[in-house]
């Protein structure tokens, strides 16, 4: 299954790197407004509307127009792993609908004194398949999301960190 992996260290507590990770505003902050992204919907695993935290068992559902071209894309997620350690955090959502056959995201936490690692891994499956040099194209499209999801965590808690 292809993937695609980005790092960065966050100059920020690793505690507040993933409480904003955790939250509906902390996706919306990180989604690049080309993206076009609305949020749909939420509920967590016990059913309540729009939870304060995304804990295992929560669903988003979501819209993206990229550009705002062509009809929105649907696309709803399951966070179906949430795990905080001494020192590493991580939480998976998978598609369960949407545009991927496949897409499963990790986003790993490592505290690192008063920094913190912060890593996407994405595994995903095309429609139609493995189509080669078509799969090298998806890949090129997750590069300036994901640059700019970490970017803007850097700046948003980087910032907060200096007050």
């Amino acid at each position: 299954m292809p993937t695609y992996e980005r790092e960065t260290t966050i100059r920020a507590p690793l505690e507040d790197v993933w409480e904003f990770h955790s939250t509906v505003a902390g996706l919306e902050a990180l989604t690049p407004a080309w993206l076009g992204l609305h949020i749909e919907r939420v509920v967590g695993p016990d059913g309540e509307a729009e939870p304060d935290v995304l804990e295992a068992g929560s669903e988003i559902d979501l819209s993206l127009q990229p550009l705002g071209l062509g009809p929105r894309q649907h696309w709803t997620s399951l966070i179906v792993e949430r795990e905080r350690e001494d020192g590493v955090a991580y939480f998976r959502d998978e598609m369960i609908r949407g545009p991927f056959d496949r897409w499963v995201h990790t986003h790993a936490f490592y505290a690192d004194g008063d920094e913190t690692l912060l890593r996407d891994r994405i595994e995903y499956e095309l429609p139609l398949g493995d189509l080669g040099p078509l799969d090298s194209l998806s890949r090129v499209g997750f590069e300036p999301m994901f640059r700019g999801r970490h970017q803007t965590t850097k700046e948003l808690l980087e910032e907060s960190d200096r007050r």
